[in-house]
Order: structure tokens, then C-alpha cells, then sequence
């Protein structure tokens, strides 16, 4: 259980429910407060509309209102007849019609309205002379003089039988009006709202973790059929790889990623299975030469120049054996990231120069002619030792592979900040083909003759790892039959 909560399939299943939730929590609240507030503004915009519709309606005909005799209420039922007139009432019945009809033309603007509003009129002093509906409606706390002349004011207050309402109050010199509406009904439309998003949105989440879930195993069936794949390949079987997708989405990237490290794993086995044979060729060979040797000097007894030629050559092929030991140990602390520098600085034109004295001594048995054309002066803080040793294995090389009577040039340069060290010769050259592979471990270009030159074919692989070393590299130019020439670029500062 714990492991299905920590896969990759429940935590984007919960990410994504987590981000439907946020939305419709979002999207609720948003549109709850925006309907409260359009709701309220447009029903303040309505009620200030109808209060000043009434007051421009009754302000030309002031003279002839008079209080209203009806109310909806009465209005919606016949009323009786009227009763006649007193006696020193100067109001005539024209009059009185024309009053009723000001109220009659009111009465059927608020019943064509669709909005359950109510008006109330009162005059200066404040006594009511026309309602829509009589429900606590003389409890209002809107006053006359509490309204300034030809403005509107919007209120909320209590009313009995009503509850809540809004309230627009508006007047003239003559007449204060107010028209109000129930808040009960916005109530009404905001709480089914609220309980709307109140059931969907639970809804909504189950329906997100589902098809988060369907989603996101529909979306990782790839990357289990790329495991499946992936744990089919072992060491035995390095050269299959994944196919391939024809999209370049996260899943092709990833297989092309793993069919990459397939590669590099397969040419690493190879080169691993090549060194091991190599180097068991490599230490077999004198192992041969001084069994062989010893075998047969036990066989009959040897003169004294016999054994001490023995023992002589079972001493030289013990030093073979003891150098190639020991640059598999340097290379193999290199590879391990465990060989520490000595850094100091390092005069590379004395250095130049003492190679190039002892690299006459090398080449003088094969007449092989030495030059050194140019040493300019560059000191740069780097291991003297192992610089030393690196351009002594570029020099050896050269004149192993020059033949007798050939040249072999040296030169020290500066450009751009990298000191240049060129070792140049007149040898047999690399093929073209093979010149990516002169610093494998245990190569060599003249195989047939490589006994015969000595060497296990480490030389050139330590160059390199002593220019990597001090943060530069080593480049080569050759040509078969023509020679080669290899040039270290070291950074100076």
C-alpha cells in the first residue's frame, strides 16, 4: 500500500485531482461572488430606475394627486362602491378620477414588472398617500427630510412579513418615493447556486481521480513496456535496444537515452573484454619467454655466459612486466579518480629541452636525426613529473615507429593562452581509419612488429590521461608512409 501511494501513477493521479479541486474551488468562489455582485448591482440599478420613473411620472401631474383610496390588495378584488362625497369637500369627482388614474397607471407598471418590487409614496409631511402592499411598511426608517432633494439613496433594512430589503428612496419638493425588493429572492438564486457547486464539485473530484488514474496508467503503459524490454538485455545481449518511437515525446527521448547507454555499455564490455585479453597477452608473453628460457637451462648444464644470458633475459622481460603493472595501476587510479597531483610550477622550455638532450641518447642507436626548432618561454603550474612523462612517451613513440635515418622534430610554442608541444617524425604513419583508436589501451598501428619495438601499447593511453589531467588533450595529424605529428594544447593559466 505504501509503495502504490509513492508510485509515480497515485502522486499524478493526486496532482491532478489536487488541481481539478483548486479549479472548480477556484471557479465556485469566483462565480459565486460574481453573481452576488452583479445580482446586487443590477437590482440597486432596477430600483433606482423604478423610484425615479415613479417621481418623474407623478412630479408634472403634483397638482392633481391626491391620496390614494386603493392599494393592490384592494385592487385585486372589486371594490365596493364608492360613497358620495361630503358636504364641504371641494375635491369634484373629475378630480378624484384623475387622481385614482395617476395611481391606476403606477398599479399596472408594478404588475407588468417581473421583479416582486413595491412602491411607496409619501408627501412633504410624510404621510403616506399611495403603497403597492401594506406589510410593515409605515416601520420604514426613511424620512422625508432623510433624503436629499432630487437624489436617490439605497438602503437594506428589515421590514415585517418581508425580511430583508432593498431599499431605493428618491424625492422631489413634493413627494418622497420608495420602491423595495425582497432580498429573500437574490438569497434564493445564491444558495441553490451555492448548492449546485455543493453537489458537482464532489462529483467532479471522483470523476478527476478516476480518469486521473485511467490517464495516467494509460499514459505510463509505454514506460512499462519499456522496462519490460530493458530487463530482457543483460550483458550477453548488449547489441539489442528498445525500438524506437516515431514521436519525439518524453517516452521517444527516454528510449533513445536508454538505447545511448546501451551502446556505451556494449562498446565499454567490448573495450573491457579487449583490455582483459590484451593485457593477459601481454603479461603471458614474457611469462612464456622466461618459463621457456628457465625450462631449458634446467635441462643440461650451461656455462656461466649461458646462465648469466638467462637470467639477463628473464630480467628484462621481469622489467616489461613490472612497467606494464605499474601503468595499469597508474591508469587504473586514474580512471578511479584516485591519483593526486603534484602541482608546482613547471618551466616547459627546460623541460623541452631536457627531452630533447635525452631523446638524442634514444635515437641514436636507429641514426634517427633530432631537431628542436622553437622554445618559447612559458611557465604554467602543472605536475613536472608526469608532463615530463607525458612528452617522453610522444618522443619514444615517434622514434619506435621512424624508421633508422629518419627525423624526428620537437617545438614549444605559445597561441591565444594554450602552450602548444609538437612532436613531429618521419614514420609509418596512421591509417586514416585507426587514428581514432592510437589511445586505446594496447594498441598498437604496427602489430606484426610490435615485439620487436617493445612497448604493450600503454604509452599513448597515459599521454592522454596526463593532458586531460592539467585540462587540455592531444591532437594527431598523420598520413601513412608520411608520419605523424602529435600536438598537446595545455592551458597556461
Amino acid at each position: 500500500m505504501a509503495f502504490w501511494i509513492r508510485s509515480i501513477r497515485a502522486r499524478l493521479t493526486l496532482w491532478y485531482s489536487l488541481l481539478v479541486l483548486s479549479t472548480l474551488l477556484l471557479f465556485g468562489g469566483l462565480s459565486y461572488y460574481y453573481t452576488s455582485t452583479t445580482l446586487s448591482q443590477n437590482l440597486d440599478i432596477s430600483l433606482t430606475n423604478e423610484s425615479r420613473w415613479v417621481r418623474d411620472f407623478i412630479q408634472p401631474q403634483a397638482s392633481k394627486v391626491r391620496p390614494g383610496r386603493r392599494s393592490i390588495e384592494q385592487l385585486l378584488r372589486r371594490p365596493p362602491a364608492r360613497p358620495p362625497l361630503p358636504p364641504d369637500s371641494t375635491e369634484t369627482k373629475a378630480e378624484e378620477e384623475e387622481a385614482d388614474e395617476i395611481w391606476n397607471k403606477i398599479y399596472e407598471h408594478t404588475l407588468l414588472s417581473p421583479k416582486k418590487t413595491f412602491i411607496q409614496v409619501a408627501d412633504r409631511r410624510g404621510t403616506i398617500i399611495y403603497r403597492s402592499i401594506s406589510l410593515g411598511l409605515d416601520s420604514l426608517p426613511v424620512r422625508h427630510d432623510s433624503v436629499a432633494l432630487n437624489t436617490t439613496i439605497l438602503r437594506t433594512t428589515n421590514v415585517t412579513g418581508l425580511g430583508s430589503v432593498r431599499i431605493a428612496a428618491t424625492r422631489d419638493k413634493n413627494f418622497t418615493i420608495l420602491v423595495g425588493y425582497p432580498l429573500d429572492e437574490l438569497r434564493d438564486v445564491l444558495e441553490n447556486l451555492y448548492w449546485i457547486f455543493l453537489i458537482l464539485i464532489p462529483i467532479a473530484l471522483a470523476v478527476s481521480v478516476f480518469g486521473g488514474f485511467y490517464l495516467a496508467k494509460k499514459s505510463l503503459r509505454p514506460v512499462d513496456e519499456v522496462t519490460t524490454r530493458a530487463r530482457r538485455i543483460t550483458a550477453e545481449n548488449l547489441d539489442q535496444t528498445i525500438p524506437e518511437r516515431a514521436i519525439d515525446d518524453e517516452i521517444g527521448r527516454l528510449i533513445s537515452t536508454m538505447n545511448d547507454m546501451i551502446k556505451r555499455l556494449h562498446d565499454s564490455f567490448a573495450q573491457i573484454r579487449q583490455f582483459s585479453a590484451d593485457a593477459s597477452h601481454e603479461l603471458r608473453t614474457p611469462l612464456t619467454v622466461m618459463r621457456g628460457e628457465i625450462e631449458l637451462s634446467l635441462r643440461s648444464n650451461k656455462t656461466p655466459e649461458e646462465y648469466r644470458r638467462i637470467l639477463q633475459s628473464s630480467l628484462e622481460e621481469i622489467l616489461r612486466m613490472s612497467s606494464i603493472i605499474e601503468n595499469l595501476l597508474v591508469l587504473a587510479k586514474a580512471d578511479q579518480g584516485l591519483y593526486e597531483a603534484h602541482l608546482g610550477e613547471v618551466d616547459l622550455a627546460s623541460l623541452i629541452q631536457e627531452l630533447f638532450d635525452d631523446s638524442e641518447i634514444l635515437a641514436e642507436p636507429k641514426r634517427i636525426r633530432v631537431t628542436l626548432t622553437q622554445t618559447a618561454q612559458i611557465t604554467l603550474v602543472g605536475d613536472k613529473v608526469r608532463l615530463r612523462q607525458l612528452f617522453l612517451n610522444l618522443v619514444d613513440n615517434a622514434i619506435k615507429y621512424t624508421p633508422p635515418g629518419g627525423s624526428v622534430n620537437l617545438s614549444l610554442e605559445r597561441q591565444n593562452g594554450i602552450a602548444l608541444v609538437q612532436v613531429q617524425d618521419t614514420g609509418i604513419g596512421i591509417p586514416p581509419q585507426e587514428i581514432g583508436k592510437v589511445f586505446d589501451r594496447f594498441y598498437r598501428v604496427d602489430k606484426a612488429r610490435s615485439r620487436e619495438l617493445g612497448g604493450a601499447g600503454l604509452g599513448l593511453s597515459i599521454a592522454k590521461w596526463i593532458a586531460e589531467l592539467h585540462r587540455g588533450s592531444i591532437t594527431v595529424e598523420s598520413q601513412p608512409n608520411n608520419g605523424s605529428t602529435f600536438t598537446v594544447h595545455l592551458p597556461i593559466n
